[in-house]
């Protein structure tokens, strides 16, 4: 995990607040680039970075920032799980979503778990810029290069509200699950979530049980197929 250290609030030149930011994106230099180009802005303070879900709550939850910049596609949890965790625990950090993945299914659910702002990573930084200040005002935002056919099946999609298997499981297993299909061993996701091994058997049984799923290889399928593994196993690894 990278993230900066914890900086007091600062104050742009008029003496306002500015928006504290935390960003969450497992390609460091996709950080560094939105980094150096939202420091640029004098109403914007980038005060935390991480590269995976996991520690995305975690510093969330410790630095509190007024806008959380999140990747979809990450190692740990994928992130609209970091948004219903987030969701949960009722932070007040308000979310954007940057992502490559323009899908309803995906837009849909996002709104679903309360994120304020979803922007296609190809985007412009001004787009981006509009939607934080758009969404640090208390107002959400769809740029226009998401079609009115996406939008329309957020706002009035027949499965709206339908749940699926996915929807039963817990926080833990969802953490429990994205890590098997990350490839870690029990011993591997015991340490990584600070539980024991006996613990993370009980998960693992319980999420197969719920999913209905037999062995380790479609616990990886499944993975996939939801979209929590689509990005990363799509792209060689560093």
């Amino acid at each position: 995990m990278d993230a900066l250290q914890e900086r007091p609030g600062r104050e742009d030149q008029a003496g306002s607040p500015r928006i504290t930011i935390v960003l969450a994106d497992d390609h460091a230099v996709v950080r560094s680039g939105l980094r150096t180009m939202l420091e640029r802005h004098t109403n914007f303070q980038v005060i935390g970075e991480v590269s995976d879900g996991i520690e995305a709550v975690r510093v969330t939850e410790k630095l509190a920032p007024d806008i959380l910049i999140l990747d979809l596609s990450m190692g740990g949890l994928h992130g609209l799980e970091v948004a219903r965790q987030l969701l949960h625990r009722k932070q007040k950090t308000r979310i954007i979503v940057l992502s490559m993945h323009l899908n309803e299914d995906y837009i849909r659910e996002a709104f679903q778990l309360n994120v304020s702002a979803y922007v296609p990573k190809e985007c412009t930084f001004p787009v981006l810029v509009e939607a934080i200040t758009t969404v640090a005002s208390g107002k959400r935002y769809l740029p226009p290069s998401i079609s009115d056919v996406i939008l329309s099946a957020y706002v009035g999609g027949p499965n709206i509200n339908v749940k699926n298997s996915y929807d039963t499981l817990t926080d833990r297993e969802r953490e429990v699950l994205q890590l098997i299909a990350d490839g870690l061993k029990n011993a591997e996701v015991s340490r990584r979530l600070f539980i024991s091994s006996r613990t993370v058997e009980y998960h693992r049984a319980s999420l197969m049980r719920k999913l209905k799923l037999k062995n380790e290889a479609e616990i990886v399928r499944y993975a996939v197929e939801k979209g929590l593994l689509s990005y990363r196993l799509s792209q060689p690894r560093e």
